[in-house]
Protein backbone atom coordinates (compact mmCIF):
# COMPACT_ATOMS: atom_id res chain seq x y z
CA UNK A 1 0.00 0.00 0.00
CA UNK A 2 2.61 2.48 0.76
CA UNK A 3 4.40 1.38 -1.99
CA UNK A 4 1.20 3.22 -4.46
CA UNK A 5 1.07 6.08 -2.51
CA UNK A 6 4.24 6.91 -2.99
CA UNK A 7 4.11 5.56 -6.64
CA UNK A 8 0.57 7.79 -7.28
CA UNK A 9 1.94 10.79 -5.39
CA UNK A 10 4.97 11.07 -7.93
CA UNK A 11 2.76 10.35 -11.14
CA UNK A 12 0.84 13.68 -9.94
CA UNK A 13 3.84 15.06 -9.64
CA UNK A 14 5.01 14.27 -12.44
CA UNK A 15 1.98 14.98 -13.72
CA UNK A 16 1.55 18.47 -12.46
CA UNK A 17 4.93 19.45 -14.26
CA UNK A 18 4.08 17.54 -17.70
CA UNK A 19 0.22 19.68 -18.04
CA UNK A 20 2.49 22.83 -17.55
CA UNK A 21 4.75 22.04 -19.92
CA UNK A 22 2.10 20.76 -22.40
CA UNK A 23 0.67 24.26 -22.65
CA UNK A 24 3.75 26.14 -23.22
CA UNK A 25 4.68 23.31 -25.86
CA UNK A 26 1.81 23.72 -27.81
CA UNK A 27 2.50 27.23 -28.70
CA UNK A 28 5.97 26.92 -28.92
CA UNK A 29 7.43 27.96 -32.45
CA UNK A 30 8.15 24.53 -34.78
CA UNK A 31 11.87 26.08 -34.49
CA UNK A 32 12.08 25.76 -30.91
CA UNK A 33 10.95 21.88 -31.42
CA UNK A 34 13.48 21.49 -34.40
CA UNK A 35 16.54 23.14 -32.01
CA UNK A 36 15.57 20.54 -29.43
CA UNK A 37 15.46 17.90 -31.25
CA UNK A 38 18.91 18.21 -33.09
CA UNK A 39 20.39 19.74 -29.63
CA UNK A 40 19.23 16.00 -28.41
CA UNK A 41 21.18 14.14 -31.62
CA UNK A 42 24.38 15.66 -31.17
CA UNK A 43 24.46 14.99 -27.26
CA UNK A 44 23.58 10.94 -28.38
CA UNK A 45 26.58 11.14 -30.55
CA UNK A 46 28.67 13.31 -27.68
CA UNK A 47 27.47 10.80 -24.96
CA UNK A 48 28.15 7.73 -26.80
CA UNK A 49 30.25 6.02 -24.89
CA UNK A 50 28.23 6.92 -21.64
CA UNK A 51 25.42 5.46 -23.04
CA UNK A 52 26.94 1.89 -24.08
CA UNK A 53 28.71 2.15 -20.76
CA UNK A 54 25.20 2.18 -19.16
CA UNK A 55 23.86 -0.22 -21.66
CA UNK A 56 26.28 -2.83 -20.55
CA UNK A 57 24.67 -2.82 -16.91
CA UNK A 58 21.83 -3.35 -18.08
CA UNK A 59 22.76 -6.01 -20.02
CA UNK A 60 24.15 -8.04 -17.15
CA UNK A 61 20.71 -7.23 -15.43
CA UNK A 62 19.12 -8.94 -18.52
CA UNK A 63 21.53 -11.76 -18.11
CA UNK A 64 20.45 -12.36 -14.66
CA UNK A 65 17.05 -11.66 -14.72
CA UNK A 66 16.89 -14.90 -17.66
CA UNK A 67 15.33 -12.62 -20.46
CA UNK A 68 15.44 -14.58 -23.49
CA UNK A 69 17.41 -13.70 -27.09
CA UNK A 70 15.01 -12.15 -28.26
CA UNK A 71 14.65 -9.49 -25.32
CA UNK A 72 18.09 -9.22 -25.25
CA UNK A 73 18.39 -8.14 -28.80
CA UNK A 74 15.58 -5.82 -28.19
CA UNK A 75 17.70 -4.42 -25.13
CA UNK A 76 21.19 -4.03 -26.93
CA UNK A 77 22.81 -0.65 -28.25
CA UNK A 78 26.27 -0.74 -29.95
CA UNK A 79 27.17 1.96 -32.08
CA UNK A 80 24.98 1.44 -35.18
CA UNK A 81 21.98 1.42 -32.88
CA UNK A 82 22.54 4.62 -31.67
CA UNK A 83 23.61 6.18 -35.31
CA UNK A 84 20.17 5.04 -35.48
CA UNK A 85 18.49 6.38 -32.76
CA UNK A 86 20.55 9.94 -33.74
CA UNK A 87 19.29 9.71 -37.37
CA UNK A 88 15.96 9.27 -35.80
CA UNK A 89 16.18 12.09 -34.14
CA UNK A 90 17.22 14.52 -36.84
CA UNK A 91 14.29 12.52 -39.42
CA UNK A 92 11.96 13.65 -36.93
CA UNK A 93 13.23 17.32 -36.91
CA UNK A 94 13.32 17.83 -40.49
CA UNK A 95 9.50 17.02 -40.55
CA UNK A 96 6.62 19.46 -40.94
CA UNK A 97 5.13 20.57 -37.82
CA UNK A 98 1.75 18.88 -37.71
CA UNK A 99 0.28 21.73 -34.94
CA UNK A 100 -1.71 24.40 -36.24
CA UNK A 101 -1.99 22.56 -39.59
CA UNK A 102 -5.71 23.30 -41.26
CA UNK A 103 -7.00 19.94 -42.16
CA UNK A 104 -10.30 21.24 -43.57
CA UNK A 105 -12.62 24.38 -44.37
CA UNK A 106 -15.03 25.61 -45.57
CA UNK A 107 -17.89 28.24 -45.44
CA UNK A 108 -21.43 28.35 -44.22
CA UNK A 109 -24.41 29.92 -45.83
CA UNK A 110 -24.38 31.95 -42.82
CA UNK A 111 -20.89 33.68 -43.34
CA UNK A 112 -19.01 31.39 -40.76
CA UNK A 113 -16.01 30.37 -41.89
CA UNK A 114 -14.93 27.13 -40.70
CA UNK A 115 -11.18 25.49 -40.18
CA UNK A 116 -10.69 21.91 -38.17
CA UNK A 117 -6.76 22.38 -37.18
CA UNK A 118 -4.54 19.71 -35.72
CA UNK A 119 -3.71 20.40 -32.04
CA UNK A 120 -1.86 18.28 -29.23
CA UNK A 121 -3.35 15.27 -27.25
CA UNK A 122 -1.98 17.05 -24.42
CA UNK A 123 0.00 14.52 -21.69
CA UNK A 124 0.94 11.33 -23.28
CA UNK A 125 2.46 8.37 -21.02
CA UNK A 126 4.24 5.60 -22.44
CA UNK A 127 4.89 2.52 -21.14
CA UNK A 128 7.32 -0.11 -22.61
CA UNK A 129 10.04 -3.04 -22.19
CA UNK A 130 13.24 -3.46 -23.09
CA UNK A 131 14.05 -1.00 -26.05
CA UNK A 132 15.64 2.07 -24.96
CA UNK A 133 15.61 3.20 -28.10
CA UNK A 134 11.90 4.26 -27.43
CA UNK A 135 12.52 6.49 -25.12
CA UNK A 136 13.80 8.94 -28.11
CA UNK A 137 11.51 7.90 -30.63
CA UNK A 138 8.71 8.39 -28.01
CA UNK A 139 10.64 12.03 -26.68
CA UNK A 140 11.04 13.22 -29.84
CA UNK A 141 7.44 12.43 -31.73
CA UNK A 142 5.81 14.14 -28.57
CA UNK A 143 7.39 17.06 -28.85
CA UNK A 144 7.55 17.10 -32.55
CA UNK A 145 3.43 16.64 -32.23
CA UNK A 146 3.74 19.70 -28.97
CA UNK A 147 2.41 17.13 -26.42
CA UNK A 148 4.56 16.44 -23.08
CA UNK A 149 5.33 12.89 -22.40
CA UNK A 150 5.64 10.95 -19.11
CA UNK A 151 8.35 7.32 -19.98
CA UNK A 152 8.26 4.69 -18.20
CA UNK A 153 10.53 2.24 -19.49
CA UNK A 154 11.29 -1.29 -18.70
CA UNK A 155 13.46 -2.22 -15.59
CA UNK A 156 16.14 -3.78 -17.57
CA UNK A 157 16.57 -0.71 -19.36
CA UNK A 158 16.23 1.72 -16.62
CA UNK A 159 20.30 3.06 -16.87
CA UNK A 160 20.47 3.00 -20.72
CA UNK A 161 16.84 4.87 -20.78
CA UNK A 162 18.27 7.27 -18.49
CA UNK A 163 21.59 8.19 -20.47
CA UNK A 164 19.12 8.62 -23.65
CA UNK A 165 16.69 10.94 -21.72
CA UNK A 166 19.42 12.66 -20.51
CA UNK A 167 20.05 13.98 -23.77
CA UNK A 168 17.14 14.67 -24.54
CA UNK A 169 16.42 16.82 -21.38
CA UNK A 170 20.15 18.80 -22.68
CA UNK A 171 18.37 19.22 -26.30
CA UNK A 172 15.14 21.13 -24.19
CA UNK A 173 17.40 22.93 -22.22
CA UNK A 174 19.34 24.32 -25.01
CA UNK A 175 15.99 25.47 -26.84
CA UNK A 176 14.84 26.83 -24.35
CA UNK A 177 11.51 24.42 -23.48
CA UNK A 178 10.48 23.01 -19.91
CA UNK A 179 12.43 20.26 -19.62
CA UNK A 180 9.56 18.67 -18.26
CA UNK A 181 8.45 18.09 -21.37
CA UNK A 182 9.87 14.77 -21.23
CA UNK A 183 10.21 12.54 -18.37
CA UNK A 184 11.00 9.54 -17.28
CA UNK A 185 9.66 7.42 -14.60
CA UNK A 186 13.02 7.38 -12.34
CA UNK A 187 12.49 4.05 -10.27
CA UNK A 188 11.71 0.28 -11.25
CA UNK A 189 9.07 0.39 -9.03
CA UNK A 190 6.13 -1.40 -10.77
CA UNK A 191 3.32 0.85 -8.68
CA UNK A 192 4.21 3.37 -11.39
CA UNK A 193 2.60 1.76 -13.94
CA UNK A 194 -0.40 0.86 -11.74
CA UNK A 195 0.21 4.91 -10.95
CA UNK A 196 -0.23 5.90 -14.55
CA UNK A 197 -2.81 4.01 -15.68
CA UNK A 198 -4.70 5.16 -13.10
CA UNK A 199 -4.07 9.06 -13.85
CA UNK A 200 -7.25 10.54 -15.15
CA UNK A 201 -7.15 14.22 -15.32
CA UNK A 202 -3.11 14.08 -15.36
CA UNK A 203 -2.50 11.63 -18.84
CA UNK A 204 -4.68 12.17 -21.25
CA UNK A 205 -3.86 8.70 -23.38
CA UNK A 206 -1.81 5.76 -22.55
CA UNK A 207 0.33 4.20 -25.22
CA UNK A 208 1.77 0.69 -23.77
CA UNK A 209 4.48 -0.53 -26.30
CA UNK A 210 5.30 -4.24 -25.35
CA UNK A 211 4.65 -7.77 -25.06
CA UNK A 212 1.17 -9.52 -24.62
CA UNK A 213 1.31 -9.22 -20.80
CA UNK A 214 1.90 -5.45 -20.91
CA UNK A 215 -0.24 -4.60 -23.19
CA UNK A 216 -2.75 -6.79 -21.69
CA UNK A 217 -2.36 -5.19 -18.43
CA UNK A 218 -2.87 -2.34 -19.52
CA UNK A 219 -6.01 -2.62 -21.72
CA UNK A 220 -7.57 -4.30 -18.32
CA UNK A 221 -6.80 -1.63 -15.45
CA UNK A 222 -6.44 1.38 -17.90
CA UNK A 223 -8.71 4.33 -16.63
CA UNK A 224 -7.18 6.80 -19.45
CA UNK A 225 -7.81 6.40 -22.93
CA UNK A 226 -5.30 3.49 -24.54
CA UNK A 227 -4.03 3.31 -27.90
CA UNK A 228 -3.02 -0.09 -28.53
CA UNK A 229 -0.02 -1.64 -29.90
CA UNK A 230 -0.74 -5.49 -29.22
CA UNK A 231 1.57 -8.46 -30.35
CA UNK A 232 2.67 -8.68 -33.90
CA UNK A 233 1.43 -12.06 -35.07
CA UNK A 234 2.12 -11.34 -38.78
CA UNK A 235 1.64 -13.91 -41.48
CA UNK A 236 2.79 -14.13 -45.08
CA UNK A 237 1.51 -16.02 -47.74
CA UNK A 238 2.68 -16.88 -50.47
CA UNK A 239 0.32 -17.33 -53.47
CA UNK A 240 -0.04 -19.55 -56.20
CA UNK A 241 0.87 -16.56 -58.69
CA UNK A 242 4.30 -15.80 -56.24
CA UNK A 243 7.76 -15.24 -58.41
CA UNK A 244 9.34 -18.32 -56.53
CA UNK A 245 12.67 -16.30 -56.15
CA UNK A 246 10.89 -13.32 -54.84
CA UNK A 247 9.34 -15.50 -52.57
CA UNK A 248 12.36 -17.37 -50.96
CA UNK A 249 14.38 -13.98 -50.68
CA UNK A 250 11.14 -12.12 -49.15
CA UNK A 251 9.79 -14.73 -46.51
CA UNK A 252 13.33 -15.18 -45.18
CA UNK A 253 14.07 -11.46 -44.67
CA UNK A 254 10.73 -11.12 -43.05
CA UNK A 255 11.56 -13.86 -40.76
CA UNK A 256 15.42 -13.55 -39.86
CA UNK A 257 16.44 -9.77 -40.38
CA UNK A 258 15.22 -9.23 -36.68
CA UNK A 259 13.57 -12.20 -35.42
CA UNK A 260 12.71 -9.42 -31.86
CA UNK A 261 10.49 -6.94 -33.75
CA UNK A 262 6.91 -6.76 -33.93
CA UNK A 263 6.78 -6.98 -37.51
CA UNK A 264 8.60 -9.95 -37.64
CA UNK A 265 6.55 -12.77 -40.09
CA UNK A 266 5.61 -15.51 -37.33
CA UNK A 267 3.58 -17.34 -39.68
CA UNK A 268 4.02 -18.66 -43.22
CA UNK A 269 1.21 -19.42 -45.34
CA UNK A 270 1.88 -21.68 -48.61
CA UNK A 271 -0.76 -22.01 -51.08
CA UNK A 272 -0.94 -25.72 -52.19
CA UNK A 273 -0.55 -25.09 -56.16
CA UNK A 274 2.68 -23.03 -55.48
CA UNK A 275 4.16 -26.18 -53.26
CA UNK A 276 2.90 -28.66 -55.72
CA UNK A 277 4.61 -26.48 -58.48
CA UNK A 278 7.85 -24.98 -56.45
CA UNK A 279 8.69 -27.74 -54.00
CA UNK A 280 9.80 -27.09 -50.57
CA UNK A 281 12.66 -24.48 -51.30
CA UNK A 282 11.05 -21.61 -48.73
CA UNK A 283 10.76 -24.00 -46.21
CA UNK A 284 14.43 -25.07 -46.84
CA UNK A 285 16.14 -21.80 -47.05
CA UNK A 286 14.42 -21.25 -43.32
CA UNK A 287 15.62 -23.96 -41.54
CA UNK A 288 19.27 -23.76 -43.48
CA UNK A 289 19.28 -20.38 -42.09
CA UNK A 290 18.59 -21.95 -38.43
CA UNK A 291 14.77 -21.13 -38.32
CA UNK A 292 13.07 -23.90 -36.19
CA UNK A 293 9.82 -24.45 -38.77
CA UNK A 294 6.70 -25.75 -36.71
CA UNK A 295 4.79 -27.25 -40.00
CA UNK A 296 1.38 -29.00 -40.33
CA UNK A 297 0.14 -31.52 -42.87
CA UNK A 298 1.97 -32.36 -45.91
CA UNK A 299 5.02 -29.11 -44.77
CA UNK A 300 5.62 -31.63 -41.80
CA UNK A 301 7.19 -34.19 -44.23
CA UNK A 302 9.77 -32.13 -45.70
CA UNK A 303 13.18 -33.22 -43.44
CA UNK A 304 14.15 -31.10 -40.75
CA UNK A 305 10.76 -29.52 -39.84
CA UNK A 306 8.80 -29.59 -36.56
CA UNK A 307 5.68 -31.28 -36.13
CA UNK A 308 2.99 -27.79 -35.36
CA UNK A 309 1.16 -28.14 -32.28
CA UNK A 310 -2.35 -26.10 -32.10
CA UNK A 311 -0.95 -23.44 -29.98
CA UNK A 312 1.77 -22.24 -32.22
CA UNK A 313 -0.75 -20.81 -34.72
CA UNK A 314 -1.91 -17.39 -33.83
CA UNK A 315 1.82 -16.95 -31.63
CA UNK A 316 4.21 -14.32 -31.22
CA UNK A 317 7.61 -16.05 -31.10
CA UNK A 318 9.54 -13.31 -31.36
CA UNK A 319 12.73 -15.91 -32.46
CA UNK A 320 14.19 -18.19 -34.76
CA UNK A 321 10.52 -20.17 -34.87
CA UNK A 322 8.02 -20.12 -37.40
CA UNK A 323 4.84 -21.62 -37.97
CA UNK A 324 3.79 -22.86 -41.56
CA UNK A 325 1.03 -24.65 -43.32
CA UNK A 326 -0.36 -25.18 -46.72
CA UNK A 327 -3.66 -23.42 -47.73
CA UNK A 328 -6.11 -23.75 -50.52
CA UNK A 329 -5.91 -20.06 -52.50
CA UNK A 330 -6.56 -16.81 -50.69
CA UNK A 331 -9.64 -17.31 -49.02
CA UNK A 332 -8.10 -19.69 -47.16
CA UNK A 333 -5.44 -17.79 -46.26
CA UNK A 334 -7.76 -14.95 -45.27
CA UNK A 335 -9.72 -16.73 -43.07
CA UNK A 336 -6.89 -18.10 -41.20
CA UNK A 337 -5.18 -14.73 -40.78
CA UNK A 338 -8.71 -13.55 -39.49
CA UNK A 339 -8.98 -16.33 -36.73
CA UNK A 340 -5.07 -16.12 -35.58
CA UNK A 341 -3.96 -12.91 -36.82
CA UNK A 342 -3.81 -9.89 -34.29
CA UNK A 343 -4.01 -7.15 -36.86
CA UNK A 344 -0.57 -5.88 -37.23
CA UNK A 345 0.70 -6.71 -40.18
CA UNK A 346 0.34 -9.10 -43.34
CA UNK A 347 1.87 -9.96 -46.41
CA UNK A 348 1.05 -11.62 -49.36
CA UNK A 349 3.31 -12.72 -52.28
CA UNK A 350 1.52 -12.77 -55.74
CA UNK A 351 2.05 -11.73 -59.28
CA UNK A 352 -1.74 -11.49 -59.96
CA UNK A 353 -3.54 -8.20 -59.18
CA UNK A 354 -6.92 -9.85 -58.70
CA UNK A 355 -5.50 -11.57 -55.66
CA UNK A 356 -3.74 -8.50 -53.89
CA UNK A 357 -6.71 -7.14 -54.35
CA UNK A 358 -8.86 -9.84 -52.47
CA UNK A 359 -6.29 -10.05 -50.16
CA UNK A 360 -6.34 -6.20 -49.28
CA UNK A 361 -10.01 -6.11 -49.44
CA UNK A 362 -10.63 -9.15 -47.34
CA UNK A 363 -8.42 -8.58 -43.88
CA UNK A 364 -8.54 -5.05 -41.64
CA UNK A 365 -5.26 -5.68 -40.39
CA UNK A 366 -3.27 -2.24 -39.68
CA UNK A 367 -0.64 -2.84 -42.50
CA UNK A 368 -1.07 -5.10 -45.34
CA UNK A 369 1.73 -5.85 -47.87
CA UNK A 370 2.26 -6.68 -51.05
CA UNK A 371 5.74 -8.22 -51.96
CA UNK A 372 7.16 -6.93 -49.33
CA UNK A 373 8.84 -7.98 -46.04
CA UNK A 374 6.98 -7.50 -43.27
CA UNK A 375 9.81 -6.46 -41.78
CA UNK A 376 9.13 -2.96 -43.24
CA UNK A 377 6.27 -2.31 -40.66
CA UNK A 378 8.39 0.48 -38.77
CA UNK A 379 7.28 4.04 -38.52
CA UNK A 380 10.58 5.22 -39.93
CA UNK A 381 10.18 3.15 -42.79
CA UNK A 382 7.25 4.81 -43.62
CA UNK A 383 8.88 8.44 -43.76
CA UNK A 384 7.34 8.94 -40.11
CA UNK A 385 11.50 9.51 -38.66
CA UNK A 386 10.52 7.40 -35.67
CA UNK A 387 7.31 5.42 -34.23
CA UNK A 388 6.18 4.61 -30.36
CA UNK A 389 3.97 2.14 -31.86
CA UNK A 390 2.08 0.05 -34.34
CA UNK A 391 -1.09 0.94 -32.82
CA UNK A 392 -3.96 -2.25 -34.02
CA UNK A 393 -6.76 -0.70 -32.47
CA UNK A 394 -9.11 1.00 -34.57
CA UNK A 395 -10.20 4.40 -32.83
CA UNK A 396 -8.23 7.82 -33.78
CA UNK A 397 -4.63 5.76 -34.80
CA UNK A 398 -3.52 2.67 -36.86
CA UNK A 399 -0.48 1.31 -38.01
CA UNK A 400 2.61 3.39 -37.30
CA UNK A 401 2.09 6.51 -34.26
CA UNK A 402 4.66 9.19 -35.40
CA UNK A 403 4.06 12.70 -34.72
CA UNK A 404 0.86 13.48 -36.83
CA UNK A 405 -1.35 10.69 -35.06
CA UNK A 406 -0.29 12.22 -31.46
CA UNK A 407 -2.26 15.32 -32.41
CA UNK A 408 -6.50 15.79 -31.95
CA UNK A 409 -8.08 18.46 -33.78
CA UNK A 410 -10.27 21.66 -32.87
CA UNK A 411 -12.31 23.54 -35.22
CA UNK A 412 -11.84 27.38 -35.01
CA UNK A 413 -15.12 29.34 -36.62
CA UNK A 414 -15.26 32.75 -37.72
CA UNK A 415 -17.44 35.04 -38.24
CA UNK A 416 -18.63 39.00 -39.18
CA UNK A 417 -21.29 39.72 -35.97
CA UNK A 418 -22.73 36.85 -37.17
CA UNK A 419 -26.44 36.23 -35.65
CA UNK A 420 -28.39 33.05 -35.54
CA UNK A 421 -31.67 33.27 -36.95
Amino acid sequence: MKDMVEADALIAKMGEAAREAAVELAQAPGERKYAALIGAAHEIRKRAPEILEANASDLEFGREKGLSDAMMDRLRLDGDRLRGIEDGLRAVAEQRDPVGEVIAEWDRPTGLHIQRVRTPIGVIGVIYESRPNVTADAGALALKSGNAVILRGGSESLHSSTAIHGCMVEGLHQAGLPEASIQLVPTRDRAAVSAMLGAQGVIDVIIPRGGKGLVGLVQREARVPVFAHLEGICHIYVDRDADPEMARQVVLNAKTRRTGICGAAECLLIDWQFYTKHGAAVIEDLLAAGVEVRAEGELAKIPGTAKAQPDDFGREFLDMIIAAKLVDGVDEAIAHIRRFGSQHTESILTANDATAERFFAGLDSAILMRNASTQFADGGEFGMGAEIGIATGKLHARGPVGAEQLTSFKYLVTGQGTLRG
